[in-house]
């Protein structure tokens, strides 16, 4: 990126976009920070922390020299991210409000907001890089390996590509932290949240019962054999291990499967059960990062954030709906999740798996 430029920096009040906005203020950019408010149902409760986060970007914003606005997109993320979160798990799939997130807030509400106050570009701490070639827009994979983002970044295009900036892309998390105490920024030593996307920290099940009527039923094997009562299908998904209640009886249990119009829920005994390992898998809802869907093929991908690269085939792209062949299984395959595919560190889009 050659010339100053009027950049506005996403500000969620953590060490990486007070070090985003660091750096890009060092290298003599017009910096404006922006605090994004997604959240007002009991914000004020024990598990949400917008005060405190936006304090704290208050604080950064002060040190680093720019200034900062607090601007409340909470009726966007209800409408564009949170329902769409409670109509996934009501039908028994497992969403990724992250990804969503991305794509409808950071990516949309805010780019669109920045382009009103003038901004050339904005730039979150996002964990990705972004290489530019030919005018077209390769989102990358990180350098730090284990903290890259391009999954929940997948379903972005060109034009919001076009205007977005990573600069901690080439950055291990070490180096963060350390420019973050070297530059006296209150966030240096501050945990990573790790809570559902500006909803914060909160029991996961408690949460959901204050929008999603509960439903218990039966836990069954896949012959039919009844292994006790679940809570209602919304707060299982597949793989799960914790929770189910059923012990001293051999391997471990996890969650295999759910038989929606039943409302039970399949459990099955060993990590390597063969219901819970799968060669192939469907996605639909397809976002490509190129604006194109990829040539058939061999590529790599993933089917959940933590997990490594598998190997896979792309079949012809036919009715919006894709399938990938992995050459070993794949374990837990769930729907709702994202199957993100890659070229080498090219980040090229997915889909929802079906």
């Amino acid at each position: 990126m050659t010339g100053k430029k009027r950049i506005v920096v996403g500000m969620s009040g953590g060490v990486d976009s007070s070090v985003t906005a660091w750096l890009l203020k060092q290298q003599g950019h017009e910096v404006i920070g922006v605090f994004m408010q997604n959240w007002e149902d009991d914000n004020d409760g024990d598990y949400c922390s917008i005060k405190q986060d936006s304090l704290d970007a208050l604080s950064v914003a002060d040190i680093v020299g720019i200034d900062m606005e607090i601007v409340n997109f909470a009726k966007e993320y209800k409408d564009r991210v949170f329902a769409y979160f409670l109509a996934e798990y009501s039908a028994g799939r497992t969403p990724n409000p992250d990804v969503l997130c991305n794509a409808e807030i950071k990516f949309k509400a805010f780019l669109d907001y920045a382009m009103q106050l003038g901004a050339d570009c904005i730039a979150t701490g996002h964990y990705a890089r972004k290489l530019v070639r030919d005018n077209r827009h390769y989102l990358m994979k990180a350098v730090d390996d284990t903290k890259d983002q391009s999954y929940f970044l997948y379903r972005l295009n060109q034009s919001q590509l076009s205007k977005a900036l990573f600069p901690l892309g080439d950055i291990r998390k070490s180096e963060v932290r350390r420019l973050a105490h070297e530059a006296g920024l209150p966030t240096a030593a501050k945990k990573d949240s790790t809570g559902i996307c500006f909803i914060g920290e909160r029991p996961f099940r408690e949460f959901l019962q204050r929008y999603l009527p509960t439903s218990p039923g039966e836990m069954i094997t896949p012959e039919g054999k009844v292994m006790g009562e679940h809570m209602g299908l919304m707060y299982y998904t597949l793989g799960q291990r914790k929770g189910l209640g059923i012990g001293g009886q051999g391997e471990p249990w996890f969650v295999a499967g759910k038989d929606i119009p039943a409302n039970r829920l399949i459990v099955v005994q060993g990590h390597d059960h063969p219901m819970l390992l799968k060669h192939t898998l469907d996605m639909a809802d397809l976002s490509w990062t190129l604006d194109a869907a990829p040539e058939a093929g061999d590529y790599t991908a993933k089917n959940r954030y933590r997990m490594p690269d598998a190997e896979c085939v792309l079949s012809p792209v036919e009715n919006g709906q894709a399938r990938l062949t992995f050459r070993d299984p794949q374990w837990a395959v769930t729907p709702g999740q994202s199957a993100v595919l890659y070229d080498g560190d090219i980040c090229l889009g997915g889909g929802i798996i079906m």
